[in-house]
């Protein structure tokens, strides 16, 4: 299975899917965790421009960047592993493009869905995870976590609220979009109880027993 999680900056994927992904392996199942991007080793060195708050990139390249990333992360490391019979947890993917290229750049539905098809070569998850989220809160949040741990990965902290209102708004429109995959999950509350949100919605749909 190909399990994608999204959501705003702060939401708590990051957090969430590291739980799945030891709920799992206690569970007995192979897991491959991996994220977007820095999933492959070019992945990594792209990382540490596209987060990086040193640099002011374009839009444009913004959205080469992560399609570069993304088609060495499937080639190398999410299609391998699916082969292998492996489940492959992915922190963000292409909704990720859409909401924050798309809805949160403004650059056309048409080039991110080209450059999408391209890095994938089709392959899309069998299910998404969306923590809901505030915009306000998710960024106040992410803010706190960057101040507490200087990553020096804070440039989507760094943008302006309307910015992450607008992701949030495209996430609404995705999940909208495409209700066969994206799972809306209230990210609000302590870990544990959105977690126990996370299973229970997985569980219904039959992905995990």
């Amino acid at each position: 299975m190909f399990l994608t999680f999204e959501g705003i900056e702060g939401c708590g994927k990051s957090t969430q899917i590291e739980r799945l992904a030891a709920f799992l392996e206690w569970r007995g199942v192979k897991v491959a965790l991996t994220r977007e991007p820095g999933g492959s080793p070019i992945g990594k060195s792209l990382r540490s421009i596209l987060l990086s708050e040193s640099y002011a990139v374009a839009a444009e390249t913004e959205l080469l960047l992560y399609a570069a990333e993304r088609a060495e992360h499937v080639a190398k490391v999410i299609r391998p592993a699916l082969a292998r019979g492996e489940w492959v947890l992915c922190d963000r993917y292409g909704d990720a493009t859409r909401a924050y290229q798309h809805w949160g750049r403004g650059l056309s539905r048409e080039s991110i869905e080209t450059a999408h098809a391209i890095a994938t070569g089709g392959l899309e998850p069998d299910a998404t995870i969306w923590l809901k989220l505030g915009a306000e809160e998710a960024v106040s949040r992410a803010r706190l976590r960057n101040g507490k741990v200087k990553s020096g990965e804070g440039r989507f902290e760094a943008e302006a609220l309307d910015f992450h209102r607008r992701v949030e708004a495209g996430y609404v429109h995705l999940a909208a979009e495409f209700p066969e995959r994206i799972i809306a999950v209230d990210g609000s509350g302590d870990a544990d109880s959105v977690f126990t949100r996370i299973v229970a919605v997985l569980e219904a749909r039959h992905a995990i027993g």
